[in-house]
């Protein structure tokens, strides 16, 4: 699989699209068969967010793998993950939209503002929609490809944010074990961003540096 056939990846990208929709099958399965438990809306917000959590993390993990193996067709995944990662954060918001508030905009808007670990998550999502809507190739050229990875950039933001709201919403019962474990994969996949960067800075830097005589 160092270098697979266009018709390998194909494959692969099929394979990973059915298997990161099983989540959303299941909860959708529990629910015509009535096993979402005593607090229905509870089930589907913890899930849907922990999944949403789960794709941005793959997401993230794609450069470094890309970089540690040297398979470059891993790149040819990110989308994908990036679009479930939208996908669960909208069944989400969805469901805190429509079961905790039936679509009344205002008192959403109230509770967002009120508390503060929605308004974390809130934010996140937000910037999620840009990222989902600007995905396409044809985006990528409307942007320019520097524009368009600018943009992108925003899931250095985005990760972190979704970070500090399961954390808050964790704080309540002083369950903390899961919100450290994200947080500190997330905080180690960024710091091997910036490592890198910094590691080419330094080759690019010797290389325009004139060799003594």
């Amino acid at each position: 699989m160092v270098n697979p056939t266009s018709k390998h990846i194909a494959a692969i990208k099929a394979a990973l699209f059915l298997a990161a929709l099983l989540p959303a099958v299941r909860l959708f399965l529990f629910a015509l068969t009535d096993r979402l438990g005593a607090n229905p809306i509870e089930f589907i917000t913890r899930s849907s967010g922990d999944w949403t959590l789960y794709f941005l993390i793959f997401t993230l993990l794609v450069t470094p793998l890309r970089r540690l193996s040297k398979w470059n067709w891993l790149i040819k995944l990110r989308r994908m993950l990036g679009l479930f990662a939208f996908f669960y954060a909208s069944l989400h918001f969805t469901t805190f939209l429509w079961f905790d508030h039936f679509f009344d905009i205002d008192e959403m808007i109230r509770d967002v503002v009120k508390r503060p670990f929605i308004t974390v998550g809130f934010s996140a999502f937000l910037l999620l929609i840009p990222l989902a809507i600007t995905s396409t190739n044809g985006m990528v050229r409307r942007l320019g490809g520097r524009r368009w990875q600018w943009l992108h950039r925003a899931i250095y933001v985005i990760a972190p944010l979704g970070i500090l709201h399961f954390w808050w919403m964790k704080a309540g019962k002083h369950d903390f074990a899961q919100p450290i474990l994200f947080g500190t994969i997330v905080a180690l996949l960024l710091l091997s961003r910036v490592y890198w960067n910094l590691a080419q800075a330094r080759v690019q830097k010797r290389a325009a540096s004139p060799t003594p005589t």
